[in-house]
């Protein structure tokens, strides 16, 4: 892709960026431990750049047990103490707890026969929503759907999951198509529903 035709908001002159983009960012997830950890990745980018979160990823993967929710939710405080000194993660106690709190959450969701992929799809009927944005600056940093899932997500109990988090996560995992309609990935993403 040449820097004319693809989103800017991911520079050519970074390569984990353009990675991120051309091979991950808006191709739909349907995985409920992936679409959890990456509304959780989304919850430690609160205040942050989506480049730290990158950077940080594969050292936040390995230290949260893979993202696994049935490992987390039984983190005890020796295991948050351990997770503190680790200076390849966002080391902030309160996003700490609340990823805890959330893999309870979703593990509640599992053992009353909730599917989180069915319950986030479920908002968009299964199928991602397209826009056709002509630049990526003039996307919204939130919408009335992601306010209506963050308002159902904080009232089942989850942290770190406002509007914006939401709309921010569900971009990432395809439930918007907010490629910028000259991207060659706009269409791309299109062709795999």
């Amino acid at each position: 892709m040449t820097d004319d035709i693809h989103c800017g908001w991911a520079p050519l002159n970074d390569e984990l960026y353009r990675s991120y983009h051309d091979t991950e960012w808006g191709v739909p997830e349907r995985d409920s431990r992936a679409l959890w950890e990456k509304f959780q990745l989304d919850g430690h980018q609160a205040g942050l750049s989506w480049i730290t979160i990158l950077r940080k990823r594969e050292t936040m993967r390995a230290e949260f047990d893979g993202f696994d929710p049935d490992s987390v939710a039984r983190w005890d405080e020796a295991r948050i103490a351990r997770a503190m000194q680790n200076p390849g993660i966002i080391r902030s106690p309160k996003k700490i707890a609340a990823t805890i709190s959330n893999a309870q959450i979703y593990l509640d969701m599992r053992e009353r026969g909730e599917d989180f992929s069915d319950y986030l799809w479920g908002f968009v009927d299964g199928k991602p929503i397209v826009n056709a944005l002509d630049h990526w600056r003039n996307v919204n940093a939130k919408t009335e759907l992601s306010e209506k899932i963050a308002k159902d997500m904080k009232k089942r109990g989850f942290k770190f999951c406002g509007p914006v988090i939401v709309y921010a996560a569900m971009q990432a995992v395809g439930m918007v198509n907010d490629h910028e309609v000259r991207c060659p990935r706009h269409k791309e993403i299109q062709e795999l529903y």
